[in-house]
């Protein structure tokens, strides 16, 4: 192994650096000596300008002074206001980190310390869309400089994805703690709605020298001199004549387009508001809220706060998996809490507190409630974590003068039966076995696989580093082709049957007859 002397990283392209430090120079000079000059008082217009370059200048600063370096005795970094550093004995992982931003992957450097701790370099990253050599280049030194001079926990490198288990639980809980959040807040607000909603509803016609300020109804005559109706989502409002009995209501734009110049309505006032406007042709109402609505805002808010709550969930149960070991999909709570929804929201609906009233009310939560009971067991068992290889499905030996079967495969790795990722099934039974692009009938395209140079290492999980093409559910078979490791994806039970076909085809006999 070639020994990495040291490894330096600096922000390319530095002219435009200076060019952002020297605006914001600029600007900063600009306002104070503007300030200097006029005694003391602020220009508006220059202070705007400073306000924009002074923060350019510090984003050239900050590209400036970025630098990651890495030698025999450790690693260390700076920024424009920190500094770090670490021993390579310190260190147990150099991992890969993607972050997934508006414009696609973003690929940074972590490294994982002895206590637990993380730190994220803020150099080198790479991006899905550019050429990612010169980052793995990197990330390879570094590794090699850990191997050399340190004690690396994990002999590959990781790379942790959004499914992996090593993936952090901030995002997930603060999504969690900001919906219950909002659940608890609409729950807070249902006693008051229904408070109101009844009020209204009860509100009778108030007593002659009552008063608008009382709580019961007032009707007033008025004639509309204007309508003006928002285009998109702004306020619409009805003008009356000569402010009387009031200037204007606002309304929605449906009630707005409803009424003409010159309409006589009668108003409706409780509470010192306008709550009805009524004419001859068109009326319009206040809408109230009752009470069911706002619980079942309350509830959707706490069925969306459980989905990051059975990602934490899956996270902890993978706690003593290896970080980059893809987790099942969360997908069967997301169905769990979709078969919850459809019975809960409307019982939220029709009994706000949560309180059946009649016995169809509680056979109705007590079936719903059996329901997701036995959807979120379905859930946990369906995310259960797996052993690779250990599906527990019988496999019947391949006969070689059997009928073709496909079996959906992948080799990640491009060889001579797999050129450039093509092939997507495996066929066995009525040939050598061999690598497809389809599904069947038929070997067309077919490319023999030399399984007289495959040797199995090992099954294991899919990692973060094995890309999309390869489903969470499957695993995966690390073979050893004359030297050259390759990998094989498949469902837990087409790979055994496939290695099982490894195995019976590497002899001379059945290579042979496989020939003619």
């Amino acid at each position: 192994m070639n020994s990495v002397p040291q490894v330096t990283c600096r922000t390319r392209s530095r002219r435009p650096l200076w060019f952002f430090v020297g605006l914001g120079v600029a600007g900063l000079v600009l306002a104070v000596a503007r300030l200097v000059g006029t005694g003391g008082v602020p220009d508006r217009w220059v202070a705007a300008g400073a306000c924009v370059l002074v923060p350019i200048g510090f984003v050239g600063m900050y590209g400036l002074a970025v630098r990651v370096h890495a030698d025999a005795r450790g690693l260390s970094y700076r920024t424009l206001l920190r500094r770090r550093s670490v021993a390579w004995g310190d260190v147990a992982d150099v991992r890969v980190h993607v972050q997934y931003v508006r414009n696609g992957e973003l690929y940074r450097v972590h490294v994982v310390t002895r206590g637990g701790r993380t730190l994220r370099l803020p150099l080198p990253f790479g991006t899905a869309a550019d050429d990612r050599s010169e980052f793995d280049a990197t990330v390879e030194a570094l590794r090699a400089l850990h191997r050399e001079h340190g004690a690396p926990e994990s002999d590959h490198l990781a790379v942790l994805t959004k499914g992996t288990a090593g993936r952090g639980l901030r995002l997930p809980a603060f999504l969690c703690v900001l919906f219950l959040a909002g659940a608890v807040l609409a729950a807070c607000f249902v006693p008051v709605v229904a408070e109101k909603k009844l009020a209204w509803t009860s509100a009778v016609t108030c007593a002659e020298g009552s008063g608008r300020d009382a709580d019961c109804l007032t009707y007033l005559p008025a004639v509309v001199e204007r309508t003006d109706v928002a285009r998109g989502k702004g306020q619409s409002w009805v003008y009356f004549t000569g402010g009387r009995p009031v200037e204007r209501v606002s309304v929605s734009k449906e009630g707005a387009s409803g009424f003409d110049e010159g309409d006589r309505v009668e108003l409706t006032v409780w509470r010192r508001q306008v709550r009805e406007i009524v004419g001859e042709h068109h009326a319009w109402r206040e809408h109230f809220p009752a009470a069911g609505e706002v619980t079942v805002i309350a509830a959707m808010s706490a069925l969306i706060a459980a989905y990051p709550a059975a990602l934490i969930v899956l996270r902890r149960r993978a706690r003593r998996r290896p970080a980059d070991e893809m987790l099942p999909s969360p997908l069967p709570f997301a169905g769990a809490l979709v078969g919850t929804a459809v019975w809960a929201l409307p019982y939220c609906y029709t009994h706000p507190t949560l309180v059946p009233g009649s016995p169809a009310g509680a056979a109705w939560a007590g079936a719903g409630s059996l329901l997701s009971v036995g959807l979120f067991a379905l859930a946990w068992r369906a995310t259960r974590i797996r052993t690779a290889g250990a599906d527990g499905t019988p496999h019947a030996p391949v006969d070689a003068g059997a009928e073709d079967v496909f079996l959906a495969a992948r080799f990640l790795e491009a060889t001579e039966y797999n050129p450039n990722g093509f092939g997507t099934h495996i066929v066995l039974g009525g040939g050598e076995p061999a690598v497809l692009p389809h599904a069947g009938p038929g070997r067309f395209a077919a490319r023999p696989i030399p399984v007289e140079r495959l040797t199995v290492r090992s099954v294991r999980r899919p990692r973060g580093g094995d890309g999309d093409l390869v489903p969470r559910s499957w695993d995966i078979a690390e073979l050893d082709d004359a030297g050259r490791p390759v990998r094989l994806a498949a469902a837990p039970a087409d790979l055994a049957r496939i290695l099982s076909a490894f195995a019976a085809d590497d002899t001379p006999t059945v290579a042979a007859g496989s020939d003619g």
